[in-house]
């Protein structure tokens, strides 16, 4: 009987430790499926952390200089210019008209030193201030008289053009116009650094030298 006591033991001994030895073993397994979920959510964030990380190279910023000049605004004004010679019996008079095509926009090449930088997440573009691209913006070849009598050199020729140029850039070059090309210049630079990967950007402006009339 005592034998047979000691076998039934041995073998509820034999089967707690089979037992314990699986439980043992089924919390190893859980706790190495446990560190491998929390290393694989690690590992992910890292690399979402590492894609959203905003740079800008060199290259990147040799390419948007290399634009060189850009328009925002295109403005046509046509003047009507005159002067009057007077003589003892008659007058001679000359009027004129000028059409020209004023373009407001920047150069890239004119960014001055440190005109992009990145602060945080967020890019931020200084630009050069808004100008007159071309001063030649009068065409001469679409200048016609309207009335012309006497005799003209070309001395007074060139005083009516001159003070045709004067009277467009009064007319056309305003603070409105300007404003109106600054906005077109934020909205398309800003699409280009949204094309180049960029998700966070401000765009700003230099003051310009001289305050336009």
């Amino acid at each position: 009987m005592e034998r047979r006591n000691r076998s039934l033991l041995q073998i509820l001994l034999e089967q707690t430790k089979d037992i314990t030895s699986l439980f043992i073993s089924v919390v190893v397994v859980i706790g190495i499926i446990i560190l491998l979920i929390i290393w694989f959510f690690h590992s992910s964030k890292i690399s979402i952390e590492n894609k959203n990380h905003t740079t800008i190279s060199e290259t990147q910023i040799q390419s948007l200089k290399d634009i060189g000049e850009w328009e925002f605004l295109s403005i046509n004004d046509e003047e009507l210019v005159d002067t009057v010679r007077h003589h003892l019996f008659t007058d001679d008079e000359l009027t004129r008209i000028y059409y020209g095509t004023l373009r407001l926009g920047i150069n890239m090449q004119e960014v001055s030193d440190g005109w992009i930088t990145l602060k945080n997440d967020t890019i931020i573009a200084t630009l050069p201030p808004i100008k007159l691209l071309d001063e030649n913006f009068i065409d001469e070849a679409r200048t016609k008289a309207f009335f012309e009598h006497g005799k003209w050199d070309q001395h007074t020729r060139a005083v009516l053009y001159e003070r045709a140029k004067r009277r467009m850039l009064k007319r056309c070059l305003t603070q409105s116009n300007i404003k109106s090309a600054e906005q077109n210049a934020s909205a398309q630079f800003y699409q280009l650094l949204q094309s180049m990967g960029f998700k966070h950007i401000k765009i700003r402006f230099d003051k310009p030298d001289v305050s336009p009339t």
